[in-house]
């Protein structure tokens, strides 16, 4: 078996080999989570072998497995103090007969780069990427009211999706707190985003 990590994705392939020649059986890829993403190499690493062995638990009952990586796995997995997520993954691995050796053939690596490199991010990142660019390209209105003994007064500011602003100042002709002229302030300022055609602010 072959592992392989990226930064949003973990693959391993599975081979055979007869005759001297790498054969390869099944494939694993997983799109990792926003939380996931901020592993360690190695915790990616255990990541990917704990993806493949569940999703390829009859072959690894079955058969001695020999994880092929340049990646010390087998002492990650070991160490006393190793966090509470390696420590459950280690026990979970434990029911199998898995060999890590380091890895020297290059062709089912370059499989098991190649599915990592080209899997779809989760729904949960592509909804991340999709609110980033909702909250750039957003109408904006910022308002302040002021008040004192003179009067009230307001200003306001709308910002459009493609980066232009409107300034506006208000002078109120009646006496108001702060809050009342931040009211006003942003009646007024809607008015504005709805003359120059904002759908949403």
């Amino acid at each position: 078996m072959y592992l392989s990590v990226f930064e949003a994705a973990t693959s391993s392939v599975l081979v055979r080999q007869e005759d001297g020649i790498q054969k390869p059986i099944y494939y694993t890829s997983k799109a990792l989570l926003p939380a996931e993403t901020r592993y360690s190499p190695a915790e990616k690493m255990a990541l990917a072998l704990i993806t493949a062995v569940r999703k390829l638990r009859p072959y690894f009952h079955a058969h001695k497995i020999r994880v092929y990586t340049n990646c010390p796995l087998k002492l990650i997995l070991q160490k006393p103090e190793v966090s509470g997520r390696l420590t459950k993954w280690a026990i979970e691995l434990s029911e199998f007969d898995v060999e890590y050796l380091p890895r020297t053939a290059i062709k089912a690596q370059a499989v098991a780069d190649f599915v990592a490199e080209f899997t779809e991010p989760s729904i949960e990142v592509a909804r991340m990427m999709v609110e980033q660019n909702k909250k750039i390209f957003k109408w904006q209105l910022r308002v302040d009211g002021s008040s004192n003994t003179h009067g009230s007064g307001a200003g306001v500011v709308v910002s459009t999706p493609e980066g232009d602003s409107v300034e506006c100042a208000l002078y109120f002709d009646f006496k108001a707190t702060n809050n009342q002229a931040e009211y006003e302030a942003l009646i007024a300022g809607l008015k504005v985003c709805k003359v120059l055609g904002a759908d949403e602010v």
